[in-house]
């Protein structure tokens, strides 16, 4: 029959959840730790509890050996075959050690080990079972309140329910009992310490678990869960099984079943979507109860949608304090962009306008000179467009045009507009771009000289042959008005001339 003591450390191993053999091991070091003390000893001693007695008996144990060289650890063969009539040379025997005579001192501070060792055990024994349900749904009552946290009862041990894991909008009691799922187990000082939370998603989606036997079985899958505690939660689930409809199943006849979970998260609102691979069709359920009228994927890779909604639908869409569009980007793990129908019709028309307002460069129009060019240039004129656009007067006040230039950058302007840039006052031909140049350089030092002033020709001479430009000037027929350029009778209009070394020989023949 076991002892009184041990029947007690039995039933204190049950009730703190630890293996008994613990608390034996514990009460044998306690002793052990007492009796060297009280002798003082370097003899090597062990401890054992015999549970028919209740009593912990101590013994010295020491080496036979011939010849005795540490008493404290040896014993000679005489000697032990006194205690042990089978002693054996380099054996060992047991030497009891009286206990009885421990007193108060000793007692206590046994008493002090064995507490220490079973707090130990049971901390080990509560880290390892709690941490292996991080995750889990939990029942639990509120014992009491520290400060903003909670500190709750969850069976063989406390747990605390921080603030921050609280909903916004709940209040408890002491002895109220709550649902928590535990999202992590620390190791303190004081003994592991278990947090548990109300706010988490794992909550709601435990909660779907437990009232929901298709999803238990599988047959409904939750692929994403989006919460803000106590305001809204948004969950998509997706249908393994095609006759079953996923969002009806967790619904429930008459929303019994969402309605549960609601009560629970006392009056929390449950958006329940069906799940898609397209991130459109996934938008368009996750923006729910809004209606969509298209979206538009950005940039798949970093993962960027834009959605447009009727001008109507925006607010709803975006929620009180955007808390729809939120809960919808956490859901999918996208960015996303809600604009309006006429918001949208400002955005292309501001781009297109800065298409337009763009322009093509003024670099663009080969046929005036790159030096004409760049003085239209410095004078804010970047663009054909804006060239287009000035009247001759404005063109004349640049410094250096006058109208004669005004009438080439005139006829350059309207040849590139119909699609070619030759022909005109002016125009090269045929590769005749450096003849333009000095022609341009030539209009523009004879205007800037002032009225009356005339561009002196370039020099032709020692042109490679088959080189050639439009003559600039044409015979006088009679006195012209200032400032006004002369115009070509028909017969002198510029034409194409072919000079070769056989013409040339003629002429001068003639």
């Amino acid at each position: 029959m076991a002892s009184i003591l041990y029947q007690t450390i039995d039933q204190l191993s049950r009730e703190k959840g630890i293996d008994p053999q613990i608390i034996v091991s514990a009460v044998e070091d306690a002793i052990l730790v007492a009796t060297r003390k009280y002798y003082k000893s370097g003899e090597d001693l062990k401890a054992e509890f015999n549970r028919e007695t209740g009593q912990v008996e101590v013994f010295a144990i020491k080496k036979v050996v011939e010849s005795v060289a540490n008493p404290q650890k040896e014993i000679s063969l005489e000697e032990a075959r006194a205690l042990d009539p089978n002693a054996q040379v380099d054996g060992e025997v047991r030497i009891r050690k009286p206990t009885d005579v421990l007193g108060r001192i000793a007692a206590q501070t046994a008493k002090q080990m064995i507490f220490q060792k079973v707090r130990e055990a049971e901390r080990d024994t509560v880290y390892k079972e709690y941490s292996g349900r991080v995750g889990e749904v939990v029942n639990c009552t509120v014992k009491r309140v520290e400060g903003p946290d909670l500190i709750v009862d969850i069976g063989k041990t406390e747990a605390r329910l921080p603030r921050r894991e609280q909903s916004r909008l709940e209040q408890f009691s002491v002895g109220d009992r709550l649902r928590t799922v535990i999202v992590k187990v620390e190791k303190a000082s004081k003994g592991p310490q278990v947090i548990v939370s109300r706010a988490t998603p794992d909550l709601v989606v435990r909660l779907f678990e437990q009232e929901v036997p298709e999803i238990y079985d599988s047959t409904v899958v939750i692929k994403a869960c989006a919460r803000e505690a106590g305001e809204r939660t948004k969950i998509a689930v997706l249908s393994r099984d095609r006759d079953v409809d996923a969002v009806g199943a967790c619904v429930g006849m008459k929303g019994m079943r969402v309605e549960s979970i609601r009560r629970e998260l006392r009056g929390e609102k449950i958006d329940i979507i069906e799940h898609s691979e397209d991130p459109v069709a996934l938008a368009t359920n996750s923006l729910s109860p809004a209606k969509i009228s298209r979206v538009a994927v950005l940039d798949p890779a970093e993962k960027h949608l834009e959605v447009i909604v009727d001008d109507s639908q925006l607010s709803l869409a975006i929620g009180k304090k955007g808390q729809n569009v939120r809960l919808a980007s956490k859901l999918m793990g996208w960015r996303i962009d809600i604009k309006s129908e006429e918001e949208k019709r400002q955005e292309v028309e501001w781009q297109m306008g800065q298409l337009v307002s763009a322009g093509t460069p003024i670099s663009q129009l080969t046929a005036l000179s790159e030096k004409l060019r760049e003085k239209l240039a410095q004078h804010d004129i970047p663009t054909i467009e804006r060239l287009s656009a000035m009247t001759p007067e404005q063109l004349q006040e640049i410094p250096g045009i006058g109208p004669k230039m005004v009438e080439k950058i005139r006829t350059a302007v309207q040849n590139y507009w119909e699609g070619t840039e030759t022909g005109g006052e002016g125009a090269v031909v045929e590769g005749g771009e450096a003849e333009a140049a000095e022609l341009d350089e030539a209009l523009l030092t004879a205007e800037a000289a002032g009225p009356g002033a005339e561009a002196e020709a370039p020099d032709l001479a020692g042109r490679p042959e088959g080189e050639f430009v439009a003559e600039q000037t044409a015979p006088e027929s009679g006195p012209a008005e200032e400032g006004t350029p002369r115009e070509l009778p028909p017969e002198e209009a510029v034409r194409p001339a072919t000079v070769d070394s056989r013409s040339s020989l003629e002429a001068e023949a003639l």
